[in-house]
C-alpha cells in the first residue's frame, strides 16, 4: 500500500473519531479501515480502559459474544509477555507476541491460547491521547503462514491509535448521552447550521442552564457563550485540512461551582453541516472514591493503590507521591491488609474481578442487546 493510501485511511479514522455514535458502531467502522491498511486475521479485538486504573472495562470481537473468563484470569494473574497491562504503560505502547518471546512464541501460554482461535501472530497496540490518557487497547492477529507484522504495519497503528483514543473517549461520551445511568451524566446537543437546537438528550437542559450567560431555561432562549464557542471551533477545525477530525473542547467553570468540559465536533448530514456538542462533568474517576468507600482506604492509601494498578514500581510511586520508598511499603501493608491481598499482583486481580469484571461482562450483554457500553468500573 502507497503512503498515500495510509495518510488517507488515518484521515478516514481521525473523522470517524468526531462523529458522535455508540462505541460498537465506532470499531466496526474503524475495523473495515485498519483491514486495508494492516491485513489480519478474522476481526480485530477492540479494548477499552479505564484511564484513571487502566483496568479493562470492555472487549468488543465481532462474532465472539463472551470472552473466555480464563483468558481474563490469565491477563491479571499469569506471568506472561504481551500482557495488556504492561503495553499500557510500555515506552511504546506496541509489541508483537514474536518479538516479547525473541522469536520463540511457543514459550508463551498466551500464544498456545490465542493458536485454540487460530491467531499465531499477535500485535497488542495502546490506544492514548497525544496528552498521555489511554482509553484502550487494540490487538491484532495473522494466521500460521502469514507475514510477520513489520515496521510499516506497527508506525500505521501508531499513528491511528490517538485518534482511536479520542474516537473511544467519544462514544462513551455519547453512549451516556443517550442512554443515562444516573441524573450527572453528560449530554448531548445537535445543532444546525443556523446554530438551532435539532435534537437534545434527556436532561442536557440541566446542563445548559448552568453554564454561565445561559438563558436557555426559556422557551427559544439563547445559547451559552461556551456552547456556541465549541461549536464555532469544531466547524473551523472541519474545514482545516491538518484537522480532519473538527474536534474542539473547552473547559468552562459552572454557576454551581462544577467545572464542565465541553467537546463540540462537525457532522456532515447530505451535504448539510451539522455540529454536535457534548456536555459533561469534570468529575474525578470513579475508582476513587469507590476503593476508599469499599476498602476504607486513606487518601494517600488511594493514591498508591492507584498507582499499583498502573503498573508502578515502588521507586516509581515514592517520586510521584514525593515520598521515601519505605514510606510506600508502610501503606502497601495497610493495603494489603484492607483489601485482603498479599501481593501486587493480588491486589490488581482482585480490583478488577470485584469492580472491572462485572462491567466488562455488562458491556457484552449491552452489546448484544443494541445498548451503548459503559466505561470506569462497575459502582453497583
Amino acid at each position: 500500500m502507497t503512503t498515500d493510501a495510509r495518510e488517507r485511511a488515518v484521515d478516514k479514522i481521525a473523522r470517524l473519531a468526531g462523529e458522535p455514535k455508540d462505541l460498537a458502531s465506532f470499531w466496526r467502522e474503524c475495523t473495515e479501515v485498519v483491514g486495508t491498511v494492516v491485513p489480519h486475521y478474522w476481526t480485530p479485538c477492540w479494548y477499552t480502559l479505564d484511564p484513571a486504573s487502566l483496568l479493562i472495562t470492555s472487549h468488543f470481537h465481532e462474532g465472539l459474544a463472551e470472552f473466555p473468563a480464563e483468558w481474563l484470569a490469565r491477563e491479571y494473574y499469569d506471568d506472561d509477555v504481551n500482557r495488556i497491562a504492561d503495553i499500557a504503560v510500555s515506552s511504546t505502547g506496541i509489541s508483537t507476541l514474536h518479538e516479547a518471546t525473541a522469536g520463540d512464541p511457543s514459550s508463551s501460554p498466551r500464544w498456545h491460547a490465542n493458536m485454540t482461535m487460530g491467531g499465531d501472530q499477535e500485535m497488542i497496540a495502546r490506544l492514548g491521547t497525544p496528552s498521555g490518557v489511554v482509553w484502550g487497547m487494540l490487538g491484532l492477529y495473522r494466521e500460521t503462514g502469514r507475514a510477520m507484522f513489520d515496521v510499516v504495519d506497527k508506525q500505521f497503528v501508531q499513528a491511528v491509535a490517538p485518534h482511536l483514543a479520542e474516537g473511544a473517549r467519544r462514544a462513551l461520551l455519547v453512549g451516556e448521552a443517550t442512554d443515562p445511568d444516573g441524573t450527572d451524566g453528560p449530554g448531548l446537543v445537535i445543532l444546525s447550521d443556523r446554530w438551532e437546537i435539532q435534537s437534545a438528550t434527556p436532561g442536557v437542559e440541566r446542563w445548559l442552564a448552568q453554564l454561565p450567560d445561559s438563558d436557555s431555561d426559556r422557551v427559544g432562549g439563547r445559547l451559552p457563550s461556551a456552547v456556541l464557542s465549541v461549536a464555532g471551533r469544531a466547524l473551523r477545525a472541519a474545514e482545516n485540512p491538518d484537522e480532519p477530525s473538527g474536534i474542539a473542547v473547552s473547559r468552562v467553570l459552572a454557576r454551581n461551582g462544577v467545572w464542565v468540559v465541553l467537546h463540540g465536533a462537525c457532522l456532515v448530514d447530505q451535504g448539510a453541516r451539522r455540529i454536535a456538542v457534548i456536555v459533561e462533568p469534570a468529575h474525578p474517576a470513579r475508582i476513587f472514591p469507590l476503593l476508599m468507600s469499599a476498602y476504607r482506604l486513606t487518601e494517600r492509601e488511594r493514591d498508591v493503590t492507584r498507582l499499583v494498578l498502573q503498573g508502578a514500581s515502588t521507586a516509581q510511586i515514592a517520586q510521584e507521591l514525593v515520598v521515601s520508598p519505605h514510606t510506600v511499603q508502610q501503606h502497601l501493608k495497610s493495603v494489603f491488609d484492607k483489601t485482603g491481598v498479599h501481593s501486587r499482583r493480588d491486589l490488581v486481580g482482585k480490583i478488577f474481578f470485584a469492580h472491572y469484571e462485572p462491567r466488562f461482562r455488562d458491556n457484552e450483554r449491552r452489546v448484544a442487546d443494541h445498548k451503548p457500553m459503559r466505561g470506569g468500573p462497575a459502582t453497583r
